[in-house]
């Protein structure tokens, strides 16, 4: 599993950072989520291909939860957002137990 303590920031450009906008999530929004001190992250072994993707739950700083689907580039410590999105119904009920 990543060391998260090792993460030096994000990795954006236009095609995910556009791509969460059809979600009405921004990216400020997005990395809120891997500040919060309930953060849950785990394994998408459905959408794994060439790379190790994870999936997050958590906090914004606006109280929002979101689901955020992830991969670290490892030469560069970076978190690549793919997707984020609010959580759904079965996500909430998980995060808040």
């Amino acid at each position: 599993m990543t060391d998260f303590s090792l993460i030096e920031g994000f990795d954006w450009d236009v095609g995910n950072a556009d791509k969460n906008s059809k979600h009405a999530v921004n990216m400020a929004e997005a990395e809120q989520i891997f500040i919060d001190e309930r953060l849950l992250i785990g394994a998408d072994i459905t959408h794994c291909g060439n790379e190790p993707r994870l999936q997050a739950m958590g906090l914004t700083a606006d109280s929002s939860l979101l689901h955020v689907s992830f991969t670290v580039r490892n030469k560069t410590q970076l978190i690549r957002v793919i997707s984020a999105r609010d959580e759904s119904r079965k996500e909430r009920k998980i995060y808040e137990a």
